[in-house]
């Protein structure tokens, strides 16, 4: 199986190491705007001989001869001989553009990159419907693994209670990568991501992927982040009724404290034998009951997902619903004419709320505001509305944004690659 990869950053380079050391799959093709990051993560990982330029017919023969090429145009990627495609920049628009191109050349394409999902998901997931070709996030993160555990449960005809996962930071949704720069040193992180996990827009992004993959709620706009532990999960994730937080079931939220970097499903079962039986085999007293996971991979784990879409056919995780999105709180008070330098940066944080909130309030996605300019003046911690920026709409994630709008909207659209089907 060949695989062209876009990003080399921290979690690219992680992805093409552990995919080397896979039998069957190979990475033979990285793009990054950095030619050196790129041929970097290629020799890294033991590749000796790696073709450059940006010849499409030249890098072809490479890859078709059994060779790897390195590029700095992404679109080249989604051109040459592969079976899949994964992209790893965290960048939504890249991530959309990516995504696109390889779909409608017929390619399977695995993101890790979750920001362009909870923007455009449901649309690429339609498109990959009709081109034929499968269309998944990657294992490895945790709304992948998540919903490994709400399948088991479900699958044992267990009512989910909620979902989530442990946040690893303390939440401070004003961080600045200048704020983080000392710490993202240390980490030999990018101080934007740092601030992204930090100011909880990664863990708004997450469950916003795990809500509607799962077709679950949003347990409340910010998620609760309440500080609990392991053995507590099922006690405190539970409807208010029986003594939890939640006031219904089947939400996903967020848990801080050393729940992280685990991910957790709380269930319930009222089968009296099952309950008799659970709590014979050490999970409790019932009805409430924990599933967890003590570890995500990231990039370690991503590549099981390439065997299931190149062999199998079969999408890991897709929206199947759309009932979560993320919009973007003010992290400071912003001013008239300032350009958003998107997730992570100084401007915004990730909200999570509803999507029938998000829609009924016009707030703007956070996965479409970088590089928008705002209207007018915005108060600090205020939630920024389609009225409050001038986004620009010929990106492609802003146009497969509103072409899904339209489609959830019930209206249908027709396009170049055919009728795409309406919610």
């Amino acid at each position: 199986m060949r695989v062209g990869l876009v990003g080399a950053g921290q979690m690219g380079r992680g992805f093409v190491a552990q995919v080397r050391r896979i039998s069957g799959m190979e990475v033979v093709a990285v793009a990054d705007i950095d030619l050196q990051r790129a041929t970097g993560a290629l020799q890294a990982a033991g590749v000796e001989h790696v073709a450059t330029g940006d010849d499409l017919d030249k890098l072809s023969s490479v890859v078709a001869d059994g060779g790897t090429v390195a590029v700095t145009d992404h679109t080249l990627a989604t051109a040459l001989p592969v079976d899949m495609v994964i992209d790893a920049t965290g960048v939504p628009e890249i991530g959309a553009e990516v995504a696109l191109r390889s779909l409608l050349a017929g390619r399977h394409v695995g993101l890790l990159n979750v920001e362009t999902d909870i923007t455009v998901g449901w649309m690429l997931s339609r498109i990959a419907a009709q081109s034929g070709a499968v269309y998944t996030l990657c294992r490895g993160d945790e709304p992948a693994e998540a919903l490994k555990l709400v399948e088991f449960a479900r699958d044992l005809a267990f009512d989910i209670v909620c979902a989530g996962k442990g946040k690893n930071n303390p939440l401070n949704p004003h961080a600045t990568p200048a704020d983080l720069a000392d710490e993202a040193k240390r980490k030999k992180m990018n101080p934007k991501m740092l601030a992204s996990f930090v100011d909880g827009s990664k863990a708004m992004i997450e469950m916003a992927a795990l809500a509607n993959a799962a077709d679950l709620g949003v347990s409340r706009r910010g998620l609760s982040g309440y500080r609990t532990t392991v053995p507590e999960l099922h006690n405190v994730f539970r409807p208010a009724a029986d003594g939890g937080i939640l006031d219904r079931s089947g939400v996903v939220d967020m848990a801080t404290g050393p729940v992280a970097p685990g991910v957790f499903v709380v269930a319930r079962s009222d089968e009296p034998i099952v309950v008799e039986e659970m709590e014979y085999l050490g999970m409790g007293a019932g009805p409430y009951y924990s599933f967890y996971r003590p570890y995500h991979l990231a990039s370690i784990e991503a590549p099981l997902s390439i065997p299931a879409a190149v062999l199998d056919g079969r999408s890991d995780i897709q929206p199947r619903a759309w009932r979560a999105e993320v919009a973007a709180g003010a992290k400071r008070a912003l001013r008239a004419g300032e350009v958003i330098d998107g997730i992570g940066g100084d401007c915004v944080y990730g909200v999570i709320d509803s999507a029938e909130a998000v829609k009924a309030e016009g707030f703007a996605p956070l996965g479409l505001l970088a590089g928008a300019r705002l209207t007018r003046d915005v108060a600090r911690d205020r939630i920024l509305t389609y009225d409050d920026v001038e986004i620009d709409t010929s990106t492609t994630i802003a146009q497969l944004r509103a072409l899904q709008d339209r489609l959830l909207a019930g209206h249908p659209v027709v396009s170049g690659f055919g009728q795409v089907p309406a919610a």
